[in-house]
């Protein structure tokens, strides 16, 4: 029995018509118990063709491009939140750059679910039983004939501080956000940073994976941006677990220029402990000689703060263990794809050929963006479309491509300017490789310049246009 998008969205708890349903940017994925776990009541809700958990950039990008090949391919997503927020951009928003608020950067779902014909149920997945085939959520169960896995990270608190307390974690999340995963955490930070009085903010820079590797740094230019238009006194200082800064010299070059010192970046500082009541941040700093010094001088901080925007090691989100899909072995766990003479690379997944990987999650060794998520989606997408067809396709096919990603990154408000990156994906062994630059002007000879911010909003408003209008 194949449920419709009317009773997809009746089971989510709205109508056709008031359809405020889910996700946000690639971290929207849903969550729940362990794997195997049963829904809700025990209640079957029906089965489709493909079945995508996450309604995040990956996620949404899958569903859009297999109806775009074939309407008549049955697709449905499962998605916790009832709206899409997006992080790309969203540290404009913090540092005040014209046009952009919390309401821009939020989307509700009934336009794509109109637009593009998929189904959409607003649940949290509580198992996957990949013998049966059943994604189980607190709605009830939902089976598939292939599955994508989109739901984006999760953070590690427990596995960086392993003697924190629950509660202690807790307080963490509300009194110094993370901000990499979409929903109310944005809006605190938000909060925090429009309501500062003068003080310092600390920024912390995670070892490991984490989304977005540029994202700490343009936030640090962005909020000392915002605090050089509103006057406020101190500095925005960034803990960086390692020393390696993405886009690091166009960084450095518009921190110095433009922020006039007011950023400070401080290289392998692991923290010890956060006082949240207190505000003060104690941390490991190692300071080495030159490149033979693996031991370095370590040198034992601790700083006040007035806004703590705290950023944990990431991984990717607990529905990954709930699939039971092989991963990585360290602490972020990426899923591991599936590799063949036929076909290189690929979004399949290594351990079930019915269950594909996209966005956050993936095996492959490129850079985690909303852009990667929607050029991994629609390669995917074409995949599952030629199986569903009873056709082969190679994703190796599509390589190199020399510019799957474009990043930028919003440094200046008075001019606008940004940073850029672009990254040429290839076949890299059983994954798919990145190579990135970030290209200076030719006329003026800096890494920022007006131009790419406004080509920064342009490629936020095609991409929301395409996805949602």
């Amino acid at each position: 029995m194949n449920i419709s998008r009317r009773d997809l969205l009746k089971f989510a708890g709205i109508s056709a018509a008031a359809a405020a349903v889910t996700g946000c940017t690639a971290a929207t994925g849903a969550t729940g118990t362990a794997s195997g776990a049963q829904s809700a009541a025990g209640k079957m809700l029906g089965k489709h063709q493909v079945v995508i958990i996450g309604g995040g950039w990956g996620g949404l990008t899958v569903a859009k491009e297999l109806k775009k090949i074939d309407p008549k391919f049955d697709i449905a997503i499962i998605e916790k939140n009832d709206s899409f927020m997006s992080c790309p951009l969203s540290n404009s928003n913090l540092g005040g750059i014209e046009g952009f608020n919390l309401n821009t950067l939020t989307h509700d779902y009934s336009q794509a679910i109109e637009k593009h014909g998929y189904g959409m149920l607003t649940a949290v997945v509580t198992g996957i039983d990949r013998a049966a085939k059943v994604v189980h959520t607190s709605k009830g169960g939902v089976g598939y004939d292939i599955l994508v896995l989109a739901p984006g990270i999760d953070y590690n608190y427990k596995g960086q501080f392993p003697t924190w307390s629950d509660a202690k974690i807790a307080k963490a999340r509300r009194v110094a956000p993370g901000a990499l995963i979409p929903g109310g955490e944005h809006v605190a930070l938000d909060r925090m940073v429009k309501q500062m009085e003068d003080g310092d903010v600390v920024i912390t820079v995670p070892a490991g994976k984490y989304r977005c590797p540029p994202a700490p740094f343009e936030r640090a230019s962005m909020i000392a941006n915002h605090m050089q238009k509103e006057g406020l006194s101190g500095k925005v200082i960034i803990l960086n677990e390692t020393a390696e800064i993405a886009k690091g010299a166009a960084f450095k070059e518009a921190w110095a220029e433009i922020n006039k010192g007011q950023v400070v970046h401080e290289s392998n500082c692991k923290i010890s402990d956060v006082d949240f009541d207190k505000q003060e941040i104690t941390y490991v700093q190692t300071v080495y000689k030159d490149k033979d010094d693996v031991e370095g001088t370590k040198t034992t901080k601790t700083i006040k703060y007035g806004v703590f925007n705290f950023i944990p090691h990431n991984m990717s989100n607990p529905v990954i263990e709930m699939s039971g899909v092989e991963t990585t072995k360290d602490g972020f766990k990426k899923v591991k794809m599936a590799s063949s003479p036929e076909k290189p690379v690929s979004f399949q997944t290594a351990s079930d050929k019915n269950v594909y990987a996209v966005g956050d999650v993936v095996g492959h060794g490129i850079p985690p963006s909303g852009q990667s998520a929607i050029w991994s989606g629609k390669e995917c997408a074409k995949e599952i479309a030629h199986v569903l067809h009873g056709k082969s396709y190679s994703v190796a096919s599509a390589l190199p491509y020399k510019s799957a990603n474009v990043c930028y990154s919003m440094v200046g408000s008075n001019p606008e300017e940004s940073i850029m990156v672009n990254h040429e994906f290839m076949v890299s062994g059983p994954v798919i490789g990145s190579k990135g630059s970030v290209p200076k002007d030719e006329k003026t000879g800096k890494f920022r310049t007006t131009g790419l911010a406004k080509a920064n909003r342009d490629w936020y408003k095609g991409a929301m246009r395409d996805l949602f209008s």
